[in-house]
């Protein structure tokens, strides 16, 4: 069985922290069946004058290997801001031919995409084309955002109803999907995973004399990108009551680990928050950090805490239990499911005030870091969600 994944959501060379959690599933597919990544990105006239991240898509080669993936990134026309539910469309235009060039160097039997729109609306247009089945992984936005629009909902619809299955990362996600009208029966739950040698628990003094942080400090960690739905200004604005509040030591310390997204001006929303309220010794902006380094920030912090508006299946959460380090988090789409006892966690509402009451819960309670880390890597893992996807997969070849 040869499957193609198809998705824009892949690191490369301008967004390398892009789409990880989409490589960490294919990786771990790869080593069961071929599998080759098509991962298109928005073709432009190579020139600066539009800006350095439409240009920065011009320097993404056209192949590249990826540990054994052998990934090909086509370029697509978009028509950036504007007309957005044409995308789909545009995509499928811009790569059908292409595709079925692949398709007589590599006989793939399945399409695997990533994302409702527009990536599973071109592939099904492809797939029905070249008379192949394809199956849909809806990860968020695609449907807790896009499927509310008039015109994508449309697409986003037509495109789950064409997948032999839609394949959800979280059960609220699969609620979702039912509720567009999808049978139940084409949808299944298959949550991330993590890597327990790339995410594994260093002791918290070693992880902060690593990263050069206080020793005595109670340190509180939040990871992602930095835009609005995360939440992060709810938490400094958290942490700053907390502190207000405290008159002993130990000192705190809040870390923000993530980068600014180009198009959001969230992160000088931030920058100014932590200057009109004096907080630089209080809170760090510490930018983005390779994969690699995060064991030591997740160690390193006493608690980590998430305060987004809505997930999928979010992986810094896993991530932070695979660490051994107990989370604060709202009850927001997959977290409930991921912290699904209070030996892991502590859920709150999206406000100030509960998240706050939620951290200093969490800074009193005594927490078994060891059972955390078990229950991470006996729940999550890549292999585990690559032996369900390829079940899935296989049952749809042979059918």
């Amino acid at each position: 069985m040869n499957v193609l994944t198809f998705t824009y959501l892949w690191p490369n060379q301008m967004q390398p922290l892009h789409g990880l959690f989409v490589r960490e599933r294919m990786k771990a597919l790869a080593k069961l069946c071929p599998v080759k990544v098509v991962a298109p990105v928005p073709w432009f006239i190579p020139v600066k004058w539009f800006g350095q991240q439409y240009y920065g898509y011009t320097q993404v080669p056209r192949y590249e290997k990826q540990d054994l993936l052998e990934v090909f990134h086509p370029r697509y026309l978009v028509l950036p801001k504007i007309l957005k539910w044409s995308d789909g469309w545009l995509m499928f235009a811009s790569l059908r031919q292409g595709i079925k060039r692949l398709r007589q160097e590599f006989p793939f039997d399945l399409i695997d995409a990533h994302w409702a729109y527009p990536d599973g609306y071109a592939v099904s247009r492809i797939a029905r084309e070249l008379a192949v089945p394809y199956t849909v992984t809806v990860r968020g936005n695609d449907i807790t955002v896009f499927a509310r629009e008039r015109f994508r909902r449309v697409f986003i619809r037509r495109t789950l109803m064409g997948a032999q299955r839609v394949i959800c990362v979280a059960r609220s996600l699969q609620e979702l999907v039912i509720a567009l009208g999808i049978p139940p029966e084409k949808t299944v739950v298959i949550e991330n995973g993590v890597d327990p040698q790339k995410f594994q628990r260093i002791p918290q003094d070693e992880a902060r004399r690593q990263l050069q942080l206080p020793q005595d400090a109670q340190i509180i960690l939040s990871v992602g990108h930095l835009c609005e739905r995360k939440g992060f200004h709810l938490l400094i604005e958290a942490v700053r009551i907390l502190h207000a509040e405290r008159e002993q030591v130990p000192a705190l310390k809040f870390l923000i680990v993530g980068g600014e997204a180009s198009w959001d001006a969230y992160h000088d929303a931030l920058v100014q928050q932590i200057a009109e309220h004096k907080l630089h010794d209080l809170v760090s902006l510490v930018g983005p950090k390779a994969p690699e380094e995060l064991k030591y920030w997740y160690s390193a912090a006493d608690v980590f805490c998430l305060a987004s508006s809505r997930e999928g299946c979010p992986n810094v959460v896993l991530e932070s239990l695979a660490c051994g380090t107990p989370v604060v988090a709202t009850a927001v789409s997959g977290t409930p499911d991921i912290l699904s006892s209070p030996e892991l966690g502590i859920l709150v509402e999206r406000n100030v005030a509960s998240i706050r009451r939620g951290i200093v819960d969490a800074l009193k309670r005594t927490w078994d870091h060891q059972h955390i880390v078990e229950h991470a890597r006996k729940q999550y893992s890549w292999e585990k969600t690559a032996e369900k996807t390829y079940a899935i997969f296989e049952r749809i070849c042979h059918a």
